[in-house]
């Protein structure tokens, strides 16, 4: 019953995503998708009785997950506000494309976090668990990378600004992550 209801409730979350809405988009969705890359981070670690620090990087994945969430809200209020100021051609405008690239800059750090953590988890978690671990760095690498090309988007009227690479360092950090995680040996 509960995989029933599971199943329906992903449909239900990839309608809302396929919708005719605005939000949740991109962002939001690059959020979540690192969020559940953090999430197997944690399973891995929690099933993974033989890696004397498992406790703590499950709280470490813990703490990522529910930080992406956090953010993937935040990305969703920020991308409404730049749309509506845009539509507006309102003098916010700059302010809501900053604050707009702002948070995909959070999210893109957070998820290299993520994949760095999962390329950990799966040189030390116990068999089948590195597979998800590996999986879960790859995941974050992709989020890594949506995040980034989010950030220059909204910062497209300001090509030298620091934020457009700090965004691909961060997917440096997480791609370089997920081959290792990739590459593993199980």
């Amino acid at each position: 019953m509960e995989a029933v209801l599971l199943l329906t409730d992903a449909r239900e979350l990839a309608e809302l995503i396929s919708s005719v809405d605005a939000v949740p988009a991109s962002g939001w969705v690059a959020g979540v998708s690192a969020a559940f890359a953090a999430a197997l981070v944690a399973k891995a670690a929690a099933r993974s009785d033989g890696w004397s620090d498992s406790a703590g990087a499950r709280a470490q994945a813990v703490d990522l997950r529910d930080r992406l969430l956090a953010l993937a809200a935040q990305d969703a209020k920020a991308y409404e506000s730049a749309l509506g100021a845009l539509e507006r051609r309102d003098s916010g405008l700059a302010s809501a494309l900053d604050t707009a690239a702002e948070v995909p800059l959070a999210l893109a750090e957070a998820a290299a976090d993520v994949a760095l953590l999962a390329a950990d988890a799966t040189e030390r978690a116990d068999g089948a668990s590195r597979a998800d671990a590996a999986a879960a760095a790859a995941l974050a690498a992709g989020a890594a990378r949506a995040a980034a090309k989010l950030v220059a988007i909204n910062l497209s009227t300001q090509p030298g600004d620091e934020r457009i690479a700090a965004a691909g360092r961060a997917v440096e950090a997480a791609d370089d992550a997920a081959r290792q995680a990739l590459a593993a040996e199980f």
